[in-house]
């Protein structure tokens, strides 16, 4: 059994986690920096994932000349802690933010080259999030925001686990060729969800039917055959894929009776949980207004869509509407430029190809990261070409740009005053973020944040 361990500065919510994760209340709890002194361990449960929990106390700056003291013989417990534990849980306060002595701790625990999980605390509260962006420049990846207190961010905090035992299996498989190719593995062992909504009546059965050639799913000319959102397993490549088919989605006015509310509530759940979203357009009426809502919600998801035109075969003229409905979709859709768009037939098959090459184009695209090295020379050539617009009489500038996560992309950036940056200048580095660097057809996050002075902080604390 995998032993994790939970450390961090003093009063950040260690015991509370701790008894959290093992679902008893083990260790005292009180709003008092250094309260747990000597290490505690209990069995932990997260779903399905059952694991040794161990509790130490906070690490703290010993000064020299303290050795032998009760401080340095405390840090000592929690260093043999660590360094007999798997997984290092490294709780930050996501309330107040960061202080030197989290920069420290980072700086020891890479040092010891253990998997560590950063898990930002207390963040109960939207604002609370804005506090944490500052954490991605410690080496140890996204944080995982939870409330310990309340619960939250469990979910999370297991995905984490799980995948921080997936890398530590894979370095441990001595013959393989390099990260990538166990990557790829691992990838390909876990289903692409991919969800296929629409407007009611456009084929969506009909093309899930023709995609894994088995009439899996009841469809007929009647609108509103499906109510359920059906799950369809089918392997493709030797990949995985678990598809969902959806109801139709019409116009919210439009939705009266209990069981269509149901069926539009298990669609939006599906697309909430979606990896690749295909929205499946009628062809011989595209573009209907009811269509770019859906594709909104889904970018407003966060999700990689995917635009069908089905019964393909149906149209006389195809080049010429085929030519037409690009520079359509470019208009109507100018929030996500080069979204993939795929003409085909549900009912006889033809252009299914064509559909699963754009699905794993769009997939990478979504999974895509940047280093924040290129991310810095991009941010100094875009400003040259084009400068922040004048505050206050004064030329501002960008100085920092990092990626904080994948699926979709997002990005973080400070600037003095974000509230008076124009949205024009940020749709700006929204497109030059596409262009140069290829990531056409997703949705892209930017979020902007004024810089903290930290010593501004520890000062107002300590009055």
């Amino acid at each position: 059994m995998i032993t994790a361990a939970i450390t961090g500065r003093t009063n950040v919510g260690k015991s509370t986690l701790f008894n959290r994760l093992a679902r008893r209340k083990l260790a005292l709890v009180y709003d008092e920096p250094g309260l747990t002194r000597d290490r505690r361990m209990g069995n932990a449960q997260l779903g399905d994932l059952n694991f040794r929990i161990v509790d130490t106390a906070g690490l703290e700056d010993i000064k020299s000349g303290s050795f032998g003291s009760l401080s340095a013989r405390i840090q000592d417990q929690t260093k043999l802690a660590i360094v007999e534990s798997d997984i290092i849980l490294f709780m930050i306060d996501g309330r107040s933010g960061l202080f030197s002595l989290d920069f420290k701790c980072a700086s020891m625990l890479h040092k010891l080259g253990k998997f560590v999980i950063l898990v930002a605390n207390k963040v109960e509260r939207a604002q609370d999030e804005h506090n944490i962006y500052e954490a991605c420049s410690m080496g140890f990846g996204d944080p995982v925001t939870i409330s310990a207190r309340h619960g939250d961010g469990m979910i999370d905090l297991k995905n984490a686990i799980d995948d921080a035992l997936n890398r530590k299996n894979a370095l441990a498989l001595k013959f393989m060729n390099d990260h990538k190719t166990i990557e790829n593995q691992k990838n390909a062992n876990k289903p692409l969800k991919i969800t296929v909504v629409g407007r009611p009546n456009v084929g969506k059965s009909t093309l899930i039917n023709q995609i894994i050639k088995e009439e899996r799913l009841l469809t007929g000319p009647d609108p509103g055959t499906t109510r359920d959102s059906i799950p369809v397993d089918w392997k493709w490549q030797d990949r995985s894929i678990k598809i969902f088919d959806t109801a139709g989605l019409r116009k919210k006015a439009r939705v009266h009776e209990k069981i269509e509310k149901l069926s539009v509530s298990d669609s939006l759940r599906s697309i909430q949980h979606a990896e690749v979203v295909i929205i499946v357009f009628d062809a011989t009426s595209p573009l209907k207004k009811q269509d770019i809502q859906i594709v909104d919600l889904v970018v407003q998801e966060g999700r990689a869509p995917v635009i069908v035109f089905n019964k393909w075969d149906l149209i006389k003229d195809k080049k010429e509407l085929l030519s037409d409905l690009h520079k359509k979709t470019a208009y109507v859709l100018p929030q996500i430029r080069g979204i993939k768009t795929v003409p085909l037939s549900g009912k006889n098959g033809i252009g299914l190809q064509y559909l699963m090459d754009a699905i794993v184009d769009i997939e990478s695209v979504w999974k895509k990261r940047i280093s924040t090295s290129k991310l810095i020379r991009w941010l100094e050539c875009v400003q040259e070409h084009h400068p922040p617009p004048l505050f206050s009489g004064k030329r501002m500038r960008f100085k920092y740009i990092t990626q904080i996560k994948t699926r979709p992309p997002t990005f973080f950036a400070q600037w003095p005053h974000p509230e008076n940056l124009p949205d024009s200048y940020e749709r700006y580095l929204i497109n030059e973020l596409r262009r140069s660097f290829e990531l056409h057809g997703i949705p892209l996050r930017l979020q902007l944040r004024k810089k903290d002075n930290p010593y501004r902080r520890t000062k107002d604390l300590a009055n």
